[in-house]
């Protein structure tokens, strides 16, 4: 009996790794859409991604000088 057990368990395991194997493969993307995707990524325009660019390096600057100076910076943003 217990062995049945086993067998029945095992099955049902296997049917439901099964089962999800199969719906996922139904809702992936083919390799069309996944190519059309990346091509209208944010990163596939030119000017989009120098834009981010420099926006990246504006942050980057503000946070090296943050972290160069000792006072707190928070500080300085709240109206008086």
């Amino acid at each position: 009996m217990s062995g049945l057990r086993t067998i029945l368990t095992s099955s049902a395991i296997l049917a439901t790794l099964g089962l999800g194997y199969g719906m996922w493969s139904m809702i992936a993307p083919g390799e069309e859409r996944r190519r059309e995707l990346i091509k209208n990524l944010p990163e596939a325009n030119p000017l989009r991604m120098e834009e981010t660019r420099k926006r990246n390096a504006l942050v980057m600057q503000a946070l090296k000088e943050a972290a160069e100076t000792d006072e707190n910076i928070a500080r300085g943003l709240r109206p008086k």
